[in-house]
């Protein structure tokens, strides 16, 4: 029995036997594409990925001028400027601690922006952050 034989058949008599130029005109066996489709669930398009709520940037400021103790000035959205150093801050507000005033809790809604003193002053000093 021949290897690629299916059964014990033994070749017909008026059947012409098989050459090498015969084995290249052979069907090769090939997977139903179609099928191996179905199978797969097709892939939804990824979404990008939302940005994180909160990068840390702004507690690492906020760390940074609390330990130095570095006077700034926050000014409100009413226009108000308040002057001192930040004592604590969490999610909502922030403390900033005055010379010769009351401290003051002031809502982080009601700040328009806030820079180091320092800098209204002409950049006298030496040290810079970047931010």
């Amino acid at each position: 029995m021949r290897r690629y034989d299916t059964g014990n058949q033994e070749p017909v008599a008026g059947a012409p036997e098989r050459r090498g130029d015969d084995q290249a005109n052979r069907k090769l066996i090939r997977p139903n594409l179609s099928e191996l489709k179905d199978r797969l669930s097709p892939r939804q398009p990824r979404r990008k990925q939302v940005p994180p709520e909160q990068t840390n940037a702004e507690a690492f400021y906020y760390l940074k001028q609390m330990n130095s103790r570095t006077p700034m000035v926050v000014v409100l959205k009413d226009g108000e400027e308040l002057r001192g150093v930040i004592e604590w801050y969490d999610r909502n507000c922030i403390k900033v601690n005055r010379q010769g005033a009351p401290n003051l809790m002031v809502m982080k809604d009601c700040i328009k922006y806030m820079y180091k003193a320092e800098e209204l002053e002409g950049g006298k000093s030496t040290s810079s952050d970047g931010i």
